[in-house]
């Protein structure tokens, strides 16, 4: 495994400073230069390092893995900052770069979903399937049938288009609506929910309990600046439920010793097929055809150039130098996020008064905490009119349900994912407001909590602007752009951009954003013209 004299990637948690002076990365002759040691530009580099291509990624910050990292964000504690599950890291990835050589263990959240409701009812909605139907069963009986006529379709739509092996349609470049359809045969079920419905639609389509669909609708707009009332919402649940991991249809999980551990393990991939990782070095310019020009002044050659910065980063680091066409497409995809990031250390886990304890079965699942929906659409609009709402939707996690390593003893993480917040307040400002909106978060969970917030020891806010600044996304997106349909497919941005030499590897990218890497295997086969022109 790759060392280095302080040690691995992973033993230094990420901070892995410079490998030689700059001068000296300056001299040397590049085959590709990666910018931006993200996930998938790590991913990336690995496959041109194996291809023999001498490769160097210049990363801006001190710790490399972007959105997906780790950090001691107070004593003891290891955090991820942003990402904090896997489910659609893609298992040719996985397999081809040798992930289980480098230490990535993977435990799976089969408890589900667990939601409690405002009048004390709850459901947990368990990856197995008799388990599932008997919670329905118990909430609502006459729910049971059309709760697995909602799924068929997406079943359905996962067999089809991703399928194991190499007809999965996130392989390569990215298919057309007809040829998606084509692979449907006419499934109009089907392309309805991957294309036209709303989430709302979709869940009053099939349920009639109205809590069973309130569990559901946040499912439509993780990431997404949109009301679940909106068409095409109902397609990002399909997305995130079409990964495979483990051979396991639409699970997600925890990784052990935190998300982060990914980038960190493509990091060592990386530099043991060859590839140079320099921290700390940010690049000022691409200049497309010839390399790149560091914030220092230092030019280093290299014929391609592979972005993992967001395409809005990358359009100002191209400058002049970029196709006006191109230009015009990065600026239609809207990139404002209106999420907000909270990690929180706990004393104990929630205890939740229509399941009271404090180490339960829903503890090792998600939690969602629900609106409905017209607060769903009260609340897009109030916060994209720079109004904090008065309730936040929020999904939850417990790595230390899973894997204890990650804080110290008797101590817990808890991972708030939470919309709706503005990305800038019509008064005042994040920094202002932030500990407002902790405040709110806390209490948007402790209605259904008897020790929420007594339990909070810390807490981390990051508003859009702060995880735009601490991860340089734009706008504080975490999928670097919109995955409504209207943004996905032959409509995301290309890998081979139409400036020479010039690519892209990020989550702008197909298949999307999340923790993916098939990006970066998508970016370098089209570097080493496995595509064709």
């Amino acid at each position: 495994m790759a060392s280095t004299p302080e040690g691995t990637c992973r033993d230094q948690l990420g901070r892995i400073g410079l490998p030689e002076p700059v001068s000296s990365l300056a001299r040397r002759d590049w085959d590709a230069i990666v910018v931006g040691a993200g996930h998938n530009g790590l991913a990336c580099a690995a496959y041109l390092a194996r291809a023999g291509k001498r490769v160097l990624v210049l990363e801006a910050r001190e710790r490399v893995g972007g959105a997906c990292t780790l950090e001691e964000t107070w004593p003891g504690y290891r955090v991820s900052p942003c990402a904090y599950l896997a489910g659609l890291l893609h298992p040719l990835v996985i397999e081809e770069l040798d992930f289980a050589r480098y230490g990535y263990r993977w435990t799976p959240a089969e408890a589900g979903m667990f939601v409690p409701f405002e009048d004390g009812s709850s459901v947990q909605l368990w990856e197995d399937d008799d388990r599932c139907r008997e919670e329905i069963r118990r909430l609502s009986p006459r729910d049971v049938r059309g709760f697995e006529a909602m799924y068929a379709p997406m079943r359905r739509i996962r067999e089809a288009l991703r399928p194991p092996g190499e007809d999965d349609i996130w392989i390569g470049r990215a298919p057309t609506r007809d040829q998606i359809e084509e692979r449907l045969k006419g499934d109009r079920e089907a392309i309805g929910l991957l294309f036209e419905w709303s989430m709302v639609e979709y869940v009053e389509r099939y349920l009639e309990d109205e809590r069973l669909r309130m569990a559901l609708t946040g499912q439509g707009v993780i990431g997404t600046n949109a009301s679940p009332c909106e068409p095409g919402t109902a397609s990002v649940h399909v997305f995130h439920s079409t990964g495979t991991m483990a051979g396991m249809p639409g699970m997600w999980g925890y990784v052990r010793g935190g998300m982060g551990m990914v980038s960190f393990i493509l990091c060592d991939i990386a530099r043991d097929s060859g590839a140079v990782v320099a921290a700390g070095v940010p690049v000022a310019r691409i200049l497309p055809g010839e390399g790149v020009e560091l914030e220092g002044g230092e030019l280093v050659r290299a014929e391609a150039v592979v972005s993992n910065a967001d395409p809005r980063v990358t359009l100002r680091l191209l400058g002049d130098a970029a196709d006006e066409a191109w230009k015009q497409h990065v600026e239609s995809v809207p990139q404002t996020s209106a999420t907000v990031k909270i990690n929180v250390a706990l004393g104990e886990l929630p205890d939740f008064t229509s399941r009271p304890g404090t180490n339960e079965d829903h503890h090792r699942g998600q939690v969602n905490i629900p609106i409905t929906a017209r607060q769903w659409h009260e609340f897009h609009a109030m916060a994209n009119a720079g109004e904090l709402p008065p309730r936040l939707w929020e999904e939850l996690y417990y790595h230390t349900a899973h894997d204890p390593s990650v804080a110290p003893a008797g101590r817990h993480t808890m991972s708030i994912f939470a919309q709706f917040v503005p990305y800038a307040f019509a008064e005042g400002d994040w920094d202002s407001r932030r500990e407002e909106v902790g405040r709110l978060a806390l209490a948007s969970l402790g209605r259904f909590c008897s020790n929420i917030p007594e339990a909070v020891l810390h807490m981390d806010v990051m508003g859009p602007p702060d995880i735009e600044k601490k991860v340089g996304l734009t706008g504080g997106h975490i999928f670097q752009g919109e995955i409504l349909p209207a943004y996905m497919w032959e409509k995301r941005l290309e890998p081979r951009t139409p400036m020479p030499g010039v690519y892209l590897c990020g989550a702008c990218t197909h298949p999307g954003g999340s923790v993916i890497a098939v990006n970066g295997r998508n970016a370098a086969m089209e570097v080493l013209g496995m595509y064709g022109d």
